[in-house]
């Protein structure tokens, strides 16, 4: 398996300078101490280590300090170092067993693991959607669901907007009644022309008959002259015989053309007309109206298509847990709502989630680790057990419970690490080297707590969150990778005594010798 063998963290968050290293077959990794010291920044270094930019905030310098680093040493040789300023920006590099670097850095941790922030205490506490989304996103599916869903979010807005039109043409339509059977439109125009000619011969008929009048008026004028110019009589009545003929020969005039009837016959042809438009206009909404209903239908077609698309994929998925299944907008156990499970049963389902989700890089990390009573604990560490996996446990502890202790940024009672360095790694002979050499200091020297009584082995492996051990106070003094508790040396060899009967160590009253530096904690003791 592929778990973390170091972790070194500086100017992170809420750490000062952290340094920790599980030891090999590390199964628990708990980080214990009040709220506020640092405990939760040691999960995120690892994520911000392995993740990337996504998981690195946007100041994730300590206050006060003007640039930060965190080098995870992985059990595989992987070495990763990560140094970013204030406002987040820096560098990565990424180097194999034998220090040569990775041109892609980032994209060889992403090969690496799938999710190591999935946490199955908090996937427990997810709203359904949240959970079905969660697993979804683990669990390779044979199509895009999200494609899917996005394309039945268009079609159904567009479907929506179809329906909308349609209801408005035919709430147009409803207006329109029976316009009932209807023949050839007339054509109007010769009438307009009929009606023209008519009013053309009118108009002439009137200026002539207004002539005629006008010489009317000259002949009543022209005798009445006659009188009163007799020396003109001659003359004049020259001119009223000229005028005598052209009255006498003059043709009758015409009557008037009646337009009456052509003016009805035009309303009635406009009337006719407006009819037929309006049925032309009837027709074509009608056929809107239809090609709308024809659409939506496809549309809702398409979204079953793919819905049943998404539905198949859902069944075919490889679950992580027998009897895990996609529901609708939730996640099924043994075909009931998950929600509706055992707590027992939520834990181990969500671990096993998170177990599958990272089938190479085999750790987790598990946050509020203080809710777990000790039998969700036990489960825990039976599946990390069985699973080699690599548990990383944050929990709040103001006791003697055992683990890595948080206290200001920076592991209790352990010494000053060494800097980061930062353009150099170490090796991986170096790294078991400098492991031995604390450990053979931590057996050599146990370290007591008030000068009474030695604690028990380090990070016990019978220890749950609400173990305590009546006969054995355990100290704030630092242990493996910077751990606030070390075990006591149990036998002339140097290696640290195993208790699992639970008995008491016996006293030892000697005095507390030099801090040991760094000691890596033996396996079996985080099993």
């Amino acid at each position: 398996m592929t778990t973390i063998a170091r972790l070194q963290a500086e100017n992170y968050k809420r750490l000062k300078a952290v340094e920790i290293v599980p030891g090999e077959g590390a199964h628990l990794v708990p980080i214990l101490g009040k709220n506020a010291q640092g405990k939760s920044s040691v999960l995120d270094a690892i994520m911000a280590a392995l993740g990337g930019k996504g998981y690195m905030p946007s100041r994730p310098v300590r206050k006060g300090e003007e640039e930060g680093a965190i080098r995870l040493e992985l059990s595989n040789g992987i070495v990763v170092r990560r140094i970013f300023a204030e406002d987040g920006t820096g560098s990565i590099v990424v180097e194999n067993e034998e220090g040569a670097r990775y041109p892609s850095p980032q994209a060889v941790l992403d090969k690496l693991y799938s999710s190591v922030a999935f946490d199955p205490i908090a996937f427990t506490r997810l709203k359904p959607a949240e959970q079905l989304d969660t697993l979804r996103r683990l669990v390779k599916l044979d199509v895009d669901v999200d494609e899917l869903a996005r394309l039945n979010k268009a079609d159904y807005d567009e479907r929506r907007e179809v329906n909308r039109e349609a209801k408005q043409w035919e709430g147009q339509l409803s207006a329109f009644g029976d316009v009932g059977e209807l023949g050839e439109p007339i054509d109007t125009e010769l009438l307009r022309e009929a009606i023209n000619r008519a009013s053309t011969t009118n108009g002439e008929i009137e200026q002539r008959r207004i002539r005629r009048e006008q010489k009317e008026e000259d002949r009543a004028r022209v005798r009445l002259r006659i009188q009163e110019l007799e020396q003109q009589l001659a003359s004049a009545k020259d001119l009223l015989r000229n005028l005598d003929d052209m009255l006498n020969n003059a043709e009758p005039l015409p009557e008037p053309v009646d337009v009456s009837a052509l003016t009805a016959q035009l309303d009635e042809a406009n009337a006719h007309n407006r009819r037929i438009e309006r049925a032309k206009e009837k027709a074509a909404l009608q056929a809107r109206v239809e090609s709308l209903k024809k659409k939506s239908d496809w549309l809702t077609d398409n979204m079953e298509k793919r819905e049943q698309l998404r539905l198949e994929a859902f069944q075919k998925a490889d679950m992580p847990v027998p009897g895990l299944a996609f529901g609708e907008g939730e996640v099924l156990f043994n075909d009931l709502p998950f929600d509706q499970a055992s707590t027992a049963e939520q834990l181990r389902v969500s671990t096993a989630i998170g177990m599958a989700g990272n089938p190479e890089l085999r750790v987790m990390l598990v946050r509020d680790a203080s809710l777990l009573d000790e039998d969700g604990f036990a489960l825990l560490a039976q599946m990390a057990a069985e699973g080699d996996f690599q548990f990383w446990m944050e929990a709040v502890d103001t006791g003697d419970k055992v683990g890595i202790i948080m206290e200001d940024g920076a592991v209790k009672g352990a010494p000053e690490p060494e800097p980061i360095d930062k353009g150099k790694r170490r090796t991986k002979k170096e790294t078991a080297e400098a492991g031995q050499e604390a450990h053979a200091a931590a057996t050599e020297r146990p370290v007591l707590d008030d000068g009474k009584r030695e604690h028990k082995g380090l990070l016990d492996p019978d220890w749950t969150p609400d173990s305590q051990d009546a006969d054995t106070t355990r100290p704030d003094t630092p242990a493996a990778s910077g751990t606030a508790r070390e075990a006591p040396s149990g036998s002339s060899s140097g290696e640290p005594s195993s208790i699992s009967d639970g008995a008491a160590p016996e006293d030892r009253r000697e005095e507390p010798a030099k801090q040991p530096a760094r000691p890596t904690a033996p396996a079996s003791l985080f099993d």
